[in-house]
This record gives structure tokens, sequence and C-alpha cells, in this order.
């Protein structure tokens, strides 16, 4: 398939800017890929189609605030430096994207907080915005990241400033292991009640890790999808989870991916004989169409942007002409799309 096949319009005004009352308030698209038939229903509404036995698969990455604002050295001009990835935890290496990237050369030292707290010099150019950073911090590593933590920012992916709300509501309830620069949004829509009503009615649940990176945000730049190559991101796929996954298939119960970060864990892990197997490394998976998942009998998603890594992996699980058939009707009856958006349920 081509890039130009996932362009649609998005009404701006369905871009949802800020989180809702309450997690669980978003509404609820329920397709079914058999059927092909739509129903419009509360997230709350979810635990309706899941009872005694089945598997919700969640991923408990945990957003960083990797958002520096500092100034370079000598000029004080403002640069802007979203943290990407930790590369050597005791050099304090970092990639980071640089903004405006003209400006930074290697060498160059940049500085972050009223006071100088911390420092950074630019050791390498990765690409034409990434570099590497090597920060200059007295201290424990401990230290190094609670100030980290205390200047940067929630780096939420739209086009306003951050909102004390954000801390809190750009995580899921479950979030735990940090390392994501953006949130598995699809699992921001559950509320503790909810998933207490879910376990009470048999629902199963089990944590995998995938630390979404920056490259689900970057602009696909090749018409031929095949030739677009996805950021590497850190995935966990422990031995309990393994088991319970592989036992609930085992039974024919219903394996639930809450979120593409999870489904691409998932087939990260699999095996030939469709099952997953413990994995603790890195994956590139680019996930578009055609291809066959092997173990996720439904999706939980976010009403995803045009043309981004997230909707072409939803084409694939539910089918390229159903997916455009829906978010027409998404547009149609007003659901609010992105971060903050209303969610999908892929049977």
């Amino acid at each position: 398939m081509k890039l130009s096949q996932f362009r649609y319009e998005l009404p701006e005004e369905l871009i949802a800017k800020y989180p809702k009352p309450n997690r669980d308030d978003s509404r609820l698209m329920v397709v079914n890929r058999k059927t092909k038939e739509i129903e419009h229903k509360s997230f709350k509404d979810v635990m309706e189609y899941f009872g005694d036995g089945d598997l919700f698969v969640l991923n408990n990455t945990k957003v960083f605030p990797a958002k520096l604002i500092g100034f370079k050295e000598k000029t004080k001009a403002k640069i802007e430096v979203f943290l990407l990835r930790e590369l050597n935890k005791e050099s304090r290496l970092w990639d980071a994207l640089v903004n405006p990237a003209r400006k930074i050369r290697i060498g160059n030292k940049l500085y972050f907080g009223e006071n100088d707290e911390l420092v950074a010099e630019v050791i390498d150019n990765t690409t034409s915005r990434g570099r590497t950073l090597r920060f200059f911090f007295d201290g424990e590593y401990e230290d190094f990241k609670k100030t980290i933590t205390s200047l940067g920012q929630t780096p939420i992916p739209l086009n306003r400033a951050a909102i004390p709300e954000d801390e809190e509501r750009y995580q899921t309830i479950y979030a735990k292991h940090e390392g994501a620069v953006a949130a598995p949004t699809a699992g921001l829509h559950f509320s503790r009640e909810l998933l207490k009503r879910l376990e009470i009615k048999g629902v199963n649940f089990t944590e995998i890790t995938l630390h979404p990176g920056l490259g689900n945000f970057r602009t696909i730049e090749v018409e031929d999808l095949s030739k677009h190559k996805m950021d590497s991101e850190r995935v966990i796929v422990g031995s309990e989870s393994v088991e319970l996954i592989n036992s609930t298939k085992a039974r024919r119960k219903k394996v639930v991916a809450v979120g593409t970060t999870t489904i691409k864990a998932l087939e990260a892990a699999v095996t030939i004989s469709k099952e997953v197997k413990p994995i603790d490394g890195w994956t590139n998976l680019f996930i578009f169409p055609p291809y066959d998942f092997s173990l996720a009998d439904a999706l939980i998603t976010n009403f995803h942007a045009p043309k981004s890594p997230m909707m072409m992996l939803t084409a694939t699980f539910m089918g390229y002409d159903f997916l455009m058939k829906c978010y027409k009707e998404a547009i149609k009856e007003k659901y609010n799309f992105l971060t903050y958006g209303d969610a999908m349920l892929i049977l």
C-alpha cells in the first residue's frame, strides 16, 4: 500500500486538546471485522463484550518529562531539546532532537534551568535534527534523573502548552516503567473502577512494556511504505505474561490488545508456532497492510492522525476499506480524535 492511501481530512475541531473530566467518559465505536457492523457506545460499555477467562494485555510504559527548554552558550539562543533515549547511564549520554537544529554544532554547550542546574555538550550529529548529548552533572544518578524530571515538561503531542493536569492524565493508571516519550493512548481510557468491574466479571490482565518512541509521530516521507524505517523501541514481555497469553489462546478465550503499542509488542514476541516467547530487547517493527496478526482477537485503540503508523497498523488489523469507512463515520458522528480523543473497539 502507498502512503497517500492513508490521507483523510481531519477537521481541526474534532482534535481533542484536553482530557475529559473522567477517564472512562470517552465514546466508544465498536466495530466487527466479520459482519462490518458499527455500534456507538460509551467506553464503559467495553465490559459488555468480554467475560470470564478473557485476557486484556496492557502496556505499562511510563512517559517521562522528555522536553527541556534551555539556551546555547555565548549566543543565549533558546533551544528546545526532546530527549529520546538514554544511551549510557554512567556517561549520561542521550539521543535527543534539538530545535532549531541548524544552530547546534558538535562541541556546543547547552544550559538548562534558571541556575544552570543541567549542562549538556553536543558530541555527535546523528540525523538532520538528532544529536547525541553528554550531560555534566555533579551528583548521583538518582539526583540527575530528579533534576531532569523537575526541569522537564510533559511531551504532549498536541499544538498547545502542557497544563498541570497532563502530568497525571497523560499517563495510564497502571504506568510503571519509565521510558516512553509518548503515552499509549488507548490505555488512558481505563479508570480504576472500570478495571475492577472487568475483574469482577472474570477478565484477566497482564502487563507488557513497549516504550513508544518519537518515530510514531515523525512524518513518513516515502510513498512506498516498504521503504520506511521505524525507529527502534524497547520491548519487554516477561515469562508470566507469556504463560498467561499462551494459556488463554489454548483455552480459546479472547486476547485483547489495549493499544497499537501492545499489539506491536506481542507481534515482536511471537514464534513461528503462533505462541509468544519472553523478549527483552528492541524492535523496529512497522506494521502496514498486508500483514497477518498472530495473537490478538480484539484491539482497543484511538482514532489516529492521517498517514500515521498507528493508523496503518489499525487498518492492517481491521482491513483498510473498513477502517476508512469507520473513520468517515467517526467524523460524521463527531467523535474526538488523537491523544485525548475517543476510542474504537475492533472485534
